[in-house]
């Protein structure tokens, strides 16, 4: 028993009907849905067939069909037909982004958001990570006479900002120092050569200024330490409260999504391209109902972070694949731009 090219058609046609209506198929509306003509008879025989081949499974309480795991995966990977993004639905994207130009954080805060609410499912989105990453810029702009904000730019295009306080007046000359310091020290070095043993002697050599300078060169190690962290961005996870395929499961998918070094591993994976992950494929059992699909972006052609959403398996493949894929793209493309620029 093959999968005939009848039967193909016949299984995308299920599977659609039944992503759009949430009711199991059967062979008098699925008729209405086939581009040929077949008799109700052989519609149903080959409804059984694709069954008794695991594509579809019957609910007991009704005469149609639904997808079963198997079903779903067979759709996406051969039968369906990606549908692009509505060209309004692109524009606002493109303008909604745009405006976030020079801060990756809020580019994906915002972007996490877009597609949570184009989906209707929720999202997860990993920042840029920076372990390999160089300093690439650093300032120190004073608010008051003892406090400034040391800000702190890296080559994979993360910004991280701290306020310091200082124990002596911020001058001119302690900034003159700030900028020499950093550009003999910091630019163009590795973020994990910002250990603590380099800082004391750097400290240490600043001689009448080491007091003053301090607890910016502090404040310039913890951002270090904190841009080589990837971080996770979570959005729309209220939708899955309004869907009743999973809604008994949200308290453990709100609980995995909790879980960042997990997130981080689901997420870290994924520099092959997109991957969608049905039901049990998703190694972790509050997923087990669910679908997850998972997008790399690529910052200057190197991975940055991926973009996850999660929804039903009943989740509408042909339209959330190319709505993920355009996001991912585009984020990676602003966030390239503003690194290279």
């Amino acid at each position: 028993m093959g999968m005939t090219e009848r039967k193909k058609q016949i299984l995308a046609a299920v599977i659609e009907r039944y992503i759009k209506t949430g009711e199991p198929v059967g062979s008098k509306i699925l008729l209405e849905s086939l581009e040929f003509s077949v008799s109700s008879a052989t519609v149903r025989n080959e409804m059984a067939e694709l069954a008794e081949m695991g594509y579809l499974e019957q609910p007991h309480t009704s005469s149609g069909r639904i997808p079963t795991q198997k079903g779903y995966r067979y759709y996406v990977d051969e039968l369906m037909c990606e549908r692009a993004l509505e060209e309004d639905q692109r524009r606002r994207i493109d303008m909604m982004l745009g405006t976030h130009f020079g801060d990756p954080e809020k580019l994906l805060k915002e972007a996490s958001a877009i597609l949570a609410d184009i989906t209707d499912c929720a999202v997860v989105t990993t920042t840029p990570t920076s372990a390999g990453a160089l300093i690439r810029k650093v300032e120190l702009v004073p608010v008051s006479r003892r406090t400034a904000i040391v800000v702190m730019l890296t080559s994979s295009g993360i910004l991280k900002n701290k306020v310091c306080k200082t124990d002596t007046d911020i001058t001119e000359n302690i900034v003159q120092v700030f900028y020499k310091m950093a550009a003999e020290k910091f630019i163009g070095k590795p973020l994990r050569s910002m250990a603590d043993i380099v800082l004391q002697s750097l400290v240490v050599s600043l001689g009448e200024y080491a007091l003053a300078m301090s607890p910016i060169v502090v404040a310039l190690s913890d951002l270090a330490q904190d841009a080589m962290k990837a971080d996770i961005v979570l959005g729309g996870q209220q939708n899955l409260f309004n869907n009743s395929e999973i809604s008994s499961d949200v308290f453990g998918i709100m609980e995995f999504l909790s879980k960042r070094d997990t997130l981080l591993n689901v997420l870290s994976g994924t520099n092959n391209g997109l991957n969608v992950y049905i039901g049990k494929e998703n190694p972790f059992t509050p997923l087990q109902y669910s679908s997850m699909i998972v997008s790399p972006y690529t910052v200057s052609d190197s991975l940055g972070g991926a973009f996850g959403i999660i929804g039903p398996t009943r989740m509408d493949y042909a339209r959330l694949v190319p709505s993920v894929k355009y996001l991912t793209k585009l984020v990676g493309e602003i966030i390239s731009a503003e690194r290279d620029e």
